[in-house]
């Protein structure tokens, strides 16, 4: 629709605690009109409720920040969606993730979903329809009280949706480390029909590797319950479009926010807006968790007990990429007949990921958030994350 036509019966509200109802004419209400609730505290184990509403619309906008912005409350806020009425919720993950910030590290950045503008607040412009309800929840995991939250949700009701519009979902999880030799799931299998809208990923890499790459992992896309993947990728930063390694770089669906070699500290995204992945009969989405180095390095890692498990070795000469997998009798790349090349290898790493998707049905069919111990666990402090700056 043009910005000059208007669709009939519609009406916009701006939801935040000056007005928590789509009702007309129930705004600045308190101290006499004049910012009277601009902000409320979040108490440790408290629930507020955000937005409640009856009816059809859908949300265009939400804008939020807090005082509190250290990595631990990032992790330990937990934001919830409901559609429709569903007792379970379709969206749950950590605050700061959810807003594309992993590792609760702030980045002033602007893509095609989300923004933060100078590092002190948080928005999403992802469109999220309902039919006959519509509830956001934020909890206090932690055991600490957040003094100022601010927000507004800019939504749109009475707007009637065609039998296709799809339910907006995301999923969070953590694994650190990650299983040895296993693919790190970014969306675990879902039933039905949807679309895959993209990820944002947080790595903190082990440093018992010595500052080898991480990033050898091809993302796939299995659909229905086929054995094999449908969608492959060649590489983790190939996914998200650059090449031959990563810094940092902002692009409008697709970048690398942090690349921090001397911390481990890894976040990066891509979102499928002009690509977009749809699925019919459920959808699972990996990466593989592959790393490499020369094959000096990997030798030297492998005799120091480094968990790792070599996959292929990259010579330049004629004789090519050399599949260890599949070599018959298995190799071992300590033989002279390998020559000094790149080798890939399975490793171990702290990995999460929050993952974004539109569905046919409204609520959640994925594991519960992970507890607030397992989100915050190891983030650590590193210079530059402004931890406990106020608004």
């Amino acid at each position: 629709m043009s910005l000059y036509e208007k669709p009939k019966g519609v009406k916009t509200r701006w939801i935040s605690f000056e007005n928590t109802t789509t009702e007309r004419g129930k705004a600045a209400l308190e101290n006499k009109s004049a910012k009277g609730h601009a902000f409320d505290n979040v108490r440790p184990g408290e629930t507020k409720t955000l937005l409640d509403i009856q009816g059809s619309g859908s949300i265009r906008k939400i804008w939020l920040t807090i005082n509190d912005r250290s990595p631990e409350m990032l992790r330990g806020l937990k934001l919830e969606m409901y559609w429709d009425g569903s007792e379970r919720p379709a969206v749950s993950a950590p605050l700061g993730d959810f807003f594309g910030i992993s590792l609760g590290r702030r980045v002033q950045f602007e893509c095609a979903l989300f923004s933060d503008p100078e590092g002190r607040s948080f928005n999403c412009f992802i469109p999220m329809p309902f039919r006959t309800a519509a509830r956001v929840t934020l909890t206090n995991e932690l055991d600490r009280p957040l003094p100022l939250l601010f927000y507004d949700i800019d939504v749109l009701i009475d707007e009637q949706h065609s039998d296709d519009v799809l339910y907006f979902h995301t999923h969070w999880r953590r694994e650190a480390p990650n299983s040895l030799g296993q693919d790190f799931d970014i969306l675990p299998w879902v039933p039905g029909a949807g679309r895959f809208l993209g990820c944002n990923f947080g790595v903190i890499t082990d440093s018992q590797y010595e500052g080898s790459w991480f990033g050898e992992g091809e993302v796939k896309a299995w659909f229905g319950k086929d054995a094999h993947p449908t969608l492959c990728g060649t590489g983790t930063e190939d996914y998200i479009g650059t090449g031959w390694g990563q810094g940092k770089y902002i692009h409008r669906t697709q970048g690398c926010s942090i690349a921090d070699d001397a911390n481990g500290h890894w976040a990066f995204y891509r979102y499928h807006v002009d690509d977009p992945v749809y699925f019919d009969d459920g959808c699972r989405i990996a990466i593989q968790t592959i790393g490499g180095a020369g094959k000096g390095k990997t030798i030297k890692l492998q005799d120091a007990g480094v968990p790792l498990i070599p996959i292929s070795l990259h010579p330049l000469s004629e004789r090519g990429f050399i599949p260890l997998l599949e070599l018959e009798p298995p190799q071992d790349i300590r033989e002279e007949h390998f020559e000094e090349c790149w080798c890939n290898f399975w490793r171990q790493d702290d990995w999460s990921v929050t993952a974004y998707f539109y569905l046919d049905q409204p609520g959640r069919c994925l594991p519960d958030l992970q507890p607030v111990h397992e989100r915050i666990a190891n983030l650590g402090t590193v210079e530059g994350t402004d931890a406990r700056a106020d608004a």
